[in-house]
């Protein structure tokens, strides 16, 4: 593939993404921030109560103690962190991942099967969803901000990214193992051999890798917490899905423009969808305009004689 070809599939890719991006805020902001200000709540519902036995004990000292609570403030007040905040995290991410995600569509086209570029594009997507997120999340579900002890947030952090790393790695083993298998197999078979490789793989990942010792408080709301993954989980469902499809759209609008090569080859290069691209002959005219006689144009007629 041609490396203006790539850097337009990446232009591409992270349109795309910011596109995406803009739908998984509009869901985040719909269906996530509801259960984090009940998060919130909850955590400043149970801060209130273990401060308030030590209210009483300190008698006249309590006056001292208001001061005290309130030097934390807010670096960053929560309508700002819910929409602006929201929306530039949410942006930056998809046209980040949409650029890397155009990159590994470079890669597959037509190395795993026959697919055009709008099916080569959901397939993308789909292994994206997969291997990035939804594996990991099944190891490490994500959390509301109440849930969790902030001194463990850098373990945690660093857990889920070795998550991320290993799930990547094993479905790039499982895309190659695939290919491997399918002249012997075929391409049914060796997918479901590949399928299962990647699934046995990353259950013993999960073994060999730590639990999450920050356990979920026990008062915290069951339901809460089940919202606030739930809504996690269709937030990404919506940007990669978005992103499939509007980017499966732009490269297949790119990949079937016919590129030439130059104006005297003669050549064309024919792009089918998901095939090979090859150089055609194109039909040549000789051109009457002064400074080009004798040149062969591609697919450049002359200007019509006058007589």
């Amino acid at each position: 593939m041609y490396a203006s070809t790539v850097r337009g599939l990446l232009v591409r890719g992270m349109l795309a993404g910011l596109i995406a991006g803009l739908f998984a805020f509009a869901v985040a902001y719909v269906v996530g921030e509801p259960p984090v200000r009940g998060s919130i709540a909850v955590e400043e519902a149970t801060a209130a109560k273990e401060a308030a036995p030590a209210a009483g004990h300190a008698g006249h000292g309590g006056a001292e103690a208001a001061p005290a609570a309130g030097e934390e403030e807010e670096l960053v007040s929560r309508p700002v962190q819910s929409t602006v905040g929201l929306a530039t995290g949410v942006l930056v991410y998809g046209v980040a991942l949409g650029g890397i995600a155009s990159l590994a569509f470079s890669f597959v086209l037509g190395r795993v099967g026959g697919f055009s570029p709008r099916a080569t594009a959901a397939l993308t997507a789909a292994g994206a969803f997969t291997t990035v997120y939804f594996v990991p999340f099944l190891k490490y579900p994500a959390s509301p901000p109440a849930v969790g002890n902030p001194d463990t947030i850098g373990q945690r952090t660093t857990l889920f990214f070795l998550m991320i790393l290993l799930s990547v790695l094993l479905g790039v083993g499982a895309v190659i193992l695939g290919r491997r298998l399918a002249p012997r197999l075929g391409n049914w078979n060796a997918t479901l051999a590949a399928g299962g490789g990647f699934v046995v793989a990353t259950a013993l990942a999960f073994l060999v890798l730590p639990d999450n010792t920050d356990a979920v408080k026990p008062e915290f709301p069951a339901a809460l917490l089940w919202e606030f993954r739930v809504a996690s989980v269709t937030v990404q469902v919506v940007m990669w899905v978005v992103f499939g499809i509007v980017f499966g759209v732009l490269a297949q609008r790119l990949l079937a423009q016919p590129r030439v090569f130059s104006p005297q080859s003669g050549l064309t290069h024919s792009r089918s969808a998901g095939m090979a691209s090859r150089p055609v002959r194109s039909r040549p005219t000789a051109s009457s305009v002064p400074g080009t006689r004798g040149e062969w144009m591609s697919q450049t007629p002359g200007p019509a004689s006058r007589g």
